[in-house]
């Protein structure tokens, strides 16, 4: 991984950033290369989606002196406290169904103003249980959250459909009916 974001920055011209996402990539990023890139220039930033708040908070205390290195948090549910530690932004799957939320959120944090910035981040943790409306087994575990996302969009009249990509199954009427739920209770229909 070192070589790869290594190899990345020799050849282009541009800031480089490591998207942190377990997930998808099956494998963390270390730490101790993620702070040896920031501290040598190598890494513009990290956006961390690894919901491991422990190294994320660490890699906050470890880069917060570096003027030209940003670390972002992906975190739908805990953003608020991903901003008090210093975190740079949010970039969350969820600020797509609701960026306004995010927005307030973010302007209270940047105010100071920590009692918006929870009361806004419990609202955010309310919403995010739309990812619990797929039935387990039916819709896998990585497409839960998206088929999640794409769902609200629809119901918002966001896009036109929730349609996912193939193989990936989209949400049923039942679990459409339980993200309307969850919506609707948070103000977004």
């Amino acid at each position: 991984m070192e070589r790869h974001f290594r190899t990345v920055a020799e050849r282009l011209d541009v800031p480089v950033f490591a998207y942190d996402v377990p997930v998808r990539t099956h494998s963390k990023l270390p730490h101790d290369v993620t702070v040896r890139l920031a501290l040598e220039g190598v890494l513009a930033g990290v956006k961390d989606s690894s919901a491991d708040d422990v190294s994320f908070r660490h890699l906050l205390i470890e880069t917060k002196d570096l003027p030209d290195f940003a670390v972002f948090t992906g975190h739908e549910v805990v953003a608020d406290g991903a901003l008090l530690g210093g975190a740079a932004g949010i970039v969350p799957g969820l600020g797509n169904v609701d960026p306004a939320g995010y927005v307030r959120l973010f302007d209270a944090a940047r105010a100071g103003d920590w009692m918006t910035v929870a009361a806004e981040q419990d609202r955010l943790a309310r919403l995010f249980q739309i990812t619990a409306a797929p039935t387990p087994g039916r819709v896998s575990p990585g497409a839960a959250g998206l088929g999640a996302f794409k769902t609200a969009l629809a119901l918002m009249g966001v896009i036109a459909s929730n349609r996912m990509a193939e193989p990936m199954l989209a949400l049923d009427a039942e679990e459409t009916n339980r993200v309307r739920e969850v919506i609707s209770a948070e103000g977004l229909l």
